[in-house]
């Protein structure tokens, strides 16, 4: 797929918004695909690309530690530009997950951005970069004593929604949306129905006569 491709497909699902994606994955596949509102540096700028997975688990001293610029490399891959960077939570949702240091490998490779079900740091510093960071909320403790990474391009699970490598991931203020890559067309074909659906409900809603609904 051409960069050209992604690009016009982030503009499109921008345009679109959350809750139209939603609709659509829904009306395609039956399984659960949207995220509740995540916290973001810069709510301004949407997430949007294909998943490049890391799963983390709680820490345990007898279990060998994974460096995170390891597993980083082996989650992105040698073209990691466009990619969205997913940390699961490794059940602590509440712990820090990263900061402006691990993450600034993301600016290096230019990735599209982070979705991370659990909490990062240095806000302002990921604000500056030119990736899209959205995640539980920011924190100010170290998390390597909680949480740590463990498995790279492995599906993980993210609030109750399961993402494979190669899912696109699309996030606002709204919320956030898994769309199988198998899907993306579709989907954004059927966003665009639902789309001009709800602008012909809008429509007949302007439209009522208040004398309709009298008895």
């Amino acid at each position: 797929m051409s960069d050209h491709d992604t690009q016009d497909r982030a503009a499109e699902a921008a345009e679109l918004g959350c809750a139209a994606l939603v609709d659509a994955v829904g009306r395609i596949h039956p399984h659960r695909a949207d995220l509740l509102p995540l916290i973001s540096p810069d709510p301004t700028r949407p997430l949007f690309g294909p998943a490049a997975t890391i799963a983390y688990l709680p820490y345990r001293d007898d279990l060998q530690q994974t460096d995170f610029a390891r597993v980083f490399s082996q989650a992105v891959g040698p073209d990691a530009q466009g990619r969205v960077l997913v940390l699961s939570s490794g059940g602590y949702p509440d712990a820090s997950h990263g900061g402006g240091i691990k993450l600034s490998r993301g600016e290096h490779r230019h990735i599209a951005g982070v979705l991370a079900d659990g909490r990062l740091r240095d806000f302002a510093q990921l604000g500056g970069f030119e990736f899209s960071t959205w995640c539980r909320g920011e924190a100010t403790r170290w998390g390597g004593s909680t949480v740590v990474p463990y498995a790279a391009d492995v599906a993980v699970e993210i609030a109750g929604v399961t993402v494979v490598p190669g899912d696109y991931i699309y996030a606002d203020t709204a919320g956030a949306v898994v769309i199988p890559a198998g899907s993306i067309d579709r989907v954004l074909a059927e966003a665009r129905t639902v789309d001009a659906e709800d602008a012909r409900a809008v429509e007949q809603v302007r439209n009522e006569r208040p004398e309709e609904f009298r008895r």
